[in-house]
């Protein structure tokens, strides 16, 4: 009955959704215009519409010139006030969850705000255009004949003086309707469990003896939860365990690092990845074509976007821009404009368009996680693909991998020291440092140009993680779960030495 009802459910949603996204797919300039125009209107009697005088504001033009780009810092008094029960202050409607997001450059918490409006127009929702596209771009799909495996953050919901903060994964999970909830597993107490461990092993334990159609979760840690069912069960891979396994809807993280490794464990020519962009503070793009690396930006979530290039990138004071003047292949720093009552947002991603009709986007990395000591400004776009291309010639496997500068001493040049967690070690690590050296110069011109007869830039030095060596580190710090990750690239090389100690 369960499962009738949710097929026609299904059915004439992805009638309705369909025809909502070719809309802000033909008219995208429009939609956003007229998005921005309604988030200052509903929010013009807040105390930040009243400070910035969002009643006047007619155009792009004078919002950009009337409001100032902001990082979390700036607005983090702000945010505390609304923590301790104040509202009306960047939102009219009353705030009570707020996402925790421990970054991945320190300890300390971000609380971002997340209103009722951004739960059912913007995280609810993503989860059914996921699915209305899947199932538009693959009609024989039978999702609903089993159950999908929704593998969330380590951390629990906690209340505070009537505000409630947690994984924004737990978040959803708790404002789940119920139709997502009955076609999901683990239940949800499995799923907001706090002791990751102990979550990874009950979730196995339901799950195992489940028709399991379906993924969805970070990769670094769904990789962990499937290699520990293959462990559990002594099969040689997971279609032995779900045979009616038929995608995996992935995020967080860049794939390319596990991509070969989930294509030994799930061996299907017909399986399908879908990625998605995600973030505590908003939901942002989809991947809307099989096969594909480009994700398509949802115009219609609520979020007003706006780009910074990164050749012109100065924090809070750069000069951003509406999509209607953005241009291909250019990186970009993302400011978002939310109904949870952000604001010119910085939020630290950096991306590129790949098309521009429609708007497909890829994630090339973060404005702090470069590096840029020597003027090579490595991205982590760049060492992810050059990566791939010194495993497959060397036919290594990457489990988990950070890059830090050496810095210039005397006479000494400075150079880049890895640290490679490997699944499958190449058998010569010098050549695999040469790939990998190589491709970084065909990929990255001024790396190439640093590494001229090694005036600048040395050749790279790459250590061999021991097993588990970044996985204890994240332990280590309290950041175990689907939300934490390896901090890829740094200008500094505290989690270098870190990991160097302890190897």
């Amino acid at each position: 009955m369960a499962f009738l009802f949710v097929n026609s459910i299904i059915s004439w949603f992805l009638k309705k959704r369909k025809h909502q996204i070719d809309l802000f797919i033909k008219y995208p300039n429009e939609v956003q215009e007229e998005l921005l125009q309604d988030l200052l209107k509903i929010a013009r009697n807040t105390e930040i519409g009243k400070q910035y005088n969002f009643r006047n504001i007619t155009s792009y033009e004078d919002f950009s010139n009337s409001v100032p780009i902001q990082k979390y810092e700036s607005i983090e008094a702000t945010i505390e006030r609304c923590r301790k029960g104040e509202q009306n202050i960047f939102w009219p409607s009353n705030i009570k969850w707020f996402a925790k997001s421990s970054g991945t450059t320190n300890s300390k918490s971000k609380f971002i705000p997340v209103s009722d409006e951004a739960i059912e127009y913007c995280h609810i929702n993503v989860g059914k255009d996921m699915l209305s596209i899947f199932f538009n771009n693959n009609p024989e799909a039978d999702l609903f004949s089993g159950k999908s495996l929704r593998l969330g953050g380590s951390s629990a919901i906690y209340e505070d003086n009537n505000s409630y903060s947690g994984d924004l994964s737990a978040i959803i999970i708790e404002n789940l309707p119920f139709w997502a909830d009955i076609s999901s597993t683990p239940k949800q107490e499995i799923a907001l469990m706090d002791e990751w461990e102990a979550k990874m092993d009950a979730i196995i334990e339901e799950t195992i003896h489940e028709d399991i159609t379906s993924l969805a979760g970070v990769p670094s840690w769904m990789l962990v939860l499937l290699n520990k069912v293959l462990e559990r069960t002594g099969k040689t891979n997971i279609l032995e365990v779900w045979p009616n396994l038929q995608v995996y809807f992935h995020g967080g993280v860049n794939f390319t690092p596990y991509q070969d490794q989930y294509k030994k464990i799930i061996p299907s020519s017909t399986f399908k990845y879908y990625e998605t962009y995600n973030a505590s503070e908003g939901f942002f793009a989809l991947q809307d074509q099989n096969n594909s690396d480009e994700l398509l930006l949802m115009l219609d979530y609520g979020i007003f976007y706006e780009f910074i290039p990164m050749d012109q990138y100065q924090g809070e004071n750069s000069k951003a821009i509406s999509i209607k003047n953005v241009k291909l292949n250019t990186n970009y720093a993302l400011v978002i404009s939310t109904n949870s009552g952000l604001w010119r947002y910085l939020i630290g991603d950096t991306i590129k368009f790949t098309s521009l009709q429609p708007y497909r986007i890829k994630i090339t990395g973060r404005t702090k996680h470069f590096i840029n000591v020597f003027g090579e400004e490595l991205i982590i776009e760049n060492t992810e693909a050059a990566l791939q291309i010194a495993c497959n010639k060397s036919g290594a496997e990457i489990t988990e991998y950070t890059v830090a500068p050496i810095f210039m001493k005397g006479t000494d040049n400075g150079a880049h020291e890895w640290m490679i967690e490997f699944k499958t070690a190449p058998t010569d690590l010098h050549k695999f440092s040469n790939y990998l050296d190589k491709a970084l110069q065909n990929i990255n011109s001024d790396y190439e140009a640093k590494r001229y007869k090694d005036m600048t830039l040395a050749f790279p030095t790459i250590h061999t993680a021991k097993k588990g060596l970044f996985y204890d580190w994240l332990k280590s710090q309290k950041k175990m779960g689907g939300q934490h990750k390896i901090p890829r690239l740094s200008n500094n090389r505290r989690l270098l030495e870190e990991l160097l100690e302890k190897n």
